[in-house]
């Protein structure tokens, strides 16, 4: 399984992605689901991708070729139009390999987020669907997940606060949505990789990798669970009736 995650802050965006990709109990794998395109002082560009790991690596590979030969979001003027090449390279690998799928029994599986800016645009965040089409994150919704979803994101809701939270606290929810997610599913796992991207600085140069033993990694679970006890252990008490009441 996976679990990536992308936060669009007033201050930037993080983005995050575990690295554990699994075919069954005994076949586990290590497999790195983020990916860059880069023009320094032009263009910066991070894709998560989720679901079947080749789809996932066709829709890559053909990314790649049309950014090094200049095309594609090498080209592209605008994040919308960035979206848009990323949904048409999903298109082009369903129309090689969906048929082939599904007649087989296999969903054509893959999501992905793109975040990133273009010079002259604000950063932005969107997810795209296996369709091809893009869906955008705002103000009201500033993140967006996918892979493994539903033990990471309550810390979110409750935490991130569009326009207000900043870059680096995004990055610390973010990283404890991950510490929750990986202590309730053994399906996501590390390595972890964390980008933080900077409005306007249009390259990428926050990056953080944390292995299954990294020191940091250990001391933040271990405070956030020592702070998360003490703060239970704080709450007002629950005052109990003495007896069952009479229930109609």
């Amino acid at each position: 399984m996976t679990y990536c995650l992308g936060i669009l802050t007033h201050q930037g965006l993080v983005m995050a992605s575990d690295s554990r990709s699994n075919a069954g109990f005994d076949q586990v794998n290590i497999c790195r689901k983020m990916h860059t395109f880069v023009h320094p002082g032009e263009r910066a560009f991070v894709i998560l991708t989720s679901g079947s790991l080749s789809l996932t690596q066709s829709v890559i590979a053909l990314l790649r070729d049309e950014f090094d030969a200049g095309e594609g979001l090498a080209r592209v003027n605008s994040f919308y139009a960035a979206a848009r090449v990323v949904g048409d390279c999903v298109r082009k690998v369903s129309e090689l390999d969906r048929a082939a799928l599904e007649r087989d029994g296999f969903n054509f599986n893959i999501n992905l987020l793109l975040g990133g800016q273009v010079k002259g645009e604000r950063p932005a965040l969107s997810l795209i669907y296996p369709q091809g089409n893009p869906l955008s994150a705002t103000h009201d919704s500033p993140y967006l997940q996918i892979g493994e979803v539903k033990y990471g994101r309550p810390i979110l809701d409750r935490g991130i606060v569009s326009g207000s939270t900043t870059l680096e606290d995004a990055a610390m929810y973010a990283l404890l949505s991950y510490d929750a997610t990986m202590r309730s599913n053994v399906t996501v796992g590390p390595p972890i990789e964390f980008l933080l991207y900077e409005n306007d600085k249009l390259e990428l140069d926050r990056y953080r990798r944390f292995s299954a033993d990294d020191s940091e990694l250990m001391l933040i679970h271990r405070c956030w669970e020592q702070a998360l006890r003490r703060a239970v252990e704080d709450l007002p008490k629950i005052q109990f009736n003495a007896c069952l009441p009479n229930l109609p």
